[in-house]
């Protein structure tokens, strides 16, 4: 049940209608309470009289009341509809996979809340304001305060016109995305020497576990999973990790021995939903990031600095991981393995990194340099050869591309000084990179004098 509850309060953090309902039930009970000060005479007659509370009449008050309430809910639907509209706009130039990062905006939803907020609050005044003939009952100190939300009002329709131009914005979305690569990178991260997973030949005689369910898999509870197998002195083979898509009847796990009820204990340790999300999906925070690039990189947007930028972020979140030590996929309880998942490898993570960018850009030189520049910043880093070999093959898998797509020799020529300088830097570090770069450097100089001297002697050629 663990798994259900942390869906469920996953899905209320990224819905949009929470905080404003919020703040609209308590713009009403808000209001009740002052109405009740103002009843029960909590408010002297002098601060009444005064020039710091309202102290008007009764319909100045329903005339003031009527103009915020209708004020608001105006300025409400307004608020709405430039959502909508940036919605929209994100939606054809970034992907739909990033309208959450909208809606989950607790700005939008603030400013949102607090026109809906005080509408309600005028709402609940305005209907408690007598006249002379209904009985003379005015509530300055609610009234009061319902003009000094008509002003902070004010103040937050301000700041959503700034702050939506910002939020549309491709590298502040970029950015928001690369936070949640970087929080995923932070979660992945293990602690001490990992258990290895047993061969895939333990797993010949092991039962498979069939699931009826559809969807992704949002949230699994490892630990009380592995608690339940080692218990029953069990191993559970999880097929499917974080992110990955659950087929109706076909297998989820494999179970060895076999032992009665694992059905039931995969599905209380498990959440499905509709779409692929959660804070244990490394995967889906790049894949949102390269959808950026490759719609950039697209004929119809043709922005290849988006494009450089999403690179850039990629670079960064390869830096972060070089440290780490990334988990085996082995749970274990009090020293017992219980369960196994599918494991993040490091080379699964480049691949999804730069195999599409890569293969939308082949023809653009610039991302190409930009790849083989990240590439060499993120070896530089790295220490363990596995990694190193898996960035060596997604630079030779850039250089190639390059010689078949890149027409123009001096364009090739660049790919090819940035490709010596990633080897460079594999090889020998930042010394014999910069030694690398500064041999081209020279060469291209050295064949400035003989092209200035065939211009002078043949004043006709190009």
């Amino acid at each position: 049940m663990k798994a259900r509850l942390n869906q469920a309060l996953a899905a209320i953090d990224e819905s949009f209608w929470i905080l404003p309902a919020i703040l609209t039930a308590g713009g009403v009970l808000f209001a009740l309470m002052l109405v009740r000060l103002d009843q029960a005479g909590a408010v002297p007659d002098w601060m009444v009289e005064s020039a710091w509370l309202y102290n008007g009449g009764a319909e100045g008050a329903r005339t003031l009341l009527g103009a915020v309430a209708s004020t608001t809910i105006g300025i409400a639907g307004t608020v709405f509809t430039i959502t909508i509209a940036a919605l929209s706009l994100a939606a054809q130039q970034m992907g739909p996979r990033l309208l959450h990062n909208f809606t989950r905006d607790r700005g939008n939803q603030t400013v949102l809340g607090a026109f809906l907020g005080t509408f309600s609050y005028a709402l609940m005044v305005l209907r408690t304001v007598r006249t002379e003939a209904e009985g003379a009952f005015v509530p300055h100190l609610a009234l009061t305060v319902g003009i000094g939300l008509a002003f902070v009002c004010v103040a937050m329709l301000v700041y959503f016109v700034g702050h939506m131009a910002g939020r549309i914005n491709v590298d502040t979305v970029i950015d928001l995305v690369s936070k949640n690569v970087r929080r995923a990178i932070d979660g992945l991260s293990a602690d001490g020497p990992q258990s290895r997973p047993p061969p895939p030949v333990f797993w010949r005689d092991a039962v498979p576990v069939v699931d009826q369910r559809r969807g992704y898999l949002q949230q699994l509870d490892t630990a009380s999973l592995a608690k339940w197998a080692a218990d029953r002195h069990t191993v559970i083979r999880l097929l499917v990790g974080p992110g990955d898509r659950v087929f109706p009847g076909a297998p989820i796990a494999l179970v060895k021995p076999p032992v009665d009820g694992v059905e039931q204990a995969i599905r209380s340790a498990t959440a499905l939903g509709w779409d692929r999300s959660g804070a244990d999906d490394i995967e889906f925070a790049i894949r949102q990031l390269v959808e950026v690039a490759i719609r950039a990189l697209s004929p119809g947007v043709n922005d290849p600095h988006t494009a450089i930028s999403v690179i850039d972020r990629l670079g960064a979140a390869l830096c972060d991981v070089a440290p780490l030590r990334l988990p085996s996929g082995v749970v274990l309880h009090e020293g017992k393995p219980g369960l196994v998942m599918p494991a993040v490898e490091y080379d699964g993570l480049v691949d999804v990194m730069f195999h599409m960018i890569r293969q939308s850009g082949s023809g653009s030189t610039a991302v190409l340099i930009r790849i083989l520049d990240v590439l060499t910043a993120a070896v530089s880093c790295e220490r363990q050869p596995k990694r190193v070999a898996t960035l060596e093959r997604h630079a030779d898998l850039v250089m190639g591309d390059a010689c078949r797509t890149i027409g123009n020799p001096d364009d090739l020529g660049d790919v090819q000084k940035r490709y010596r300088g990633f080897a460079a830097m594999k090889r020998s570090g930042p010394a014999a990179y910069l030694e690398a770069m500064a041999s081209e450097q020279k060469t291209e100089n050295a064949l400035a004098p003989h092209l200035y001297d065939r211009l002078a002697a043949n004043p006709g050629e190009t």
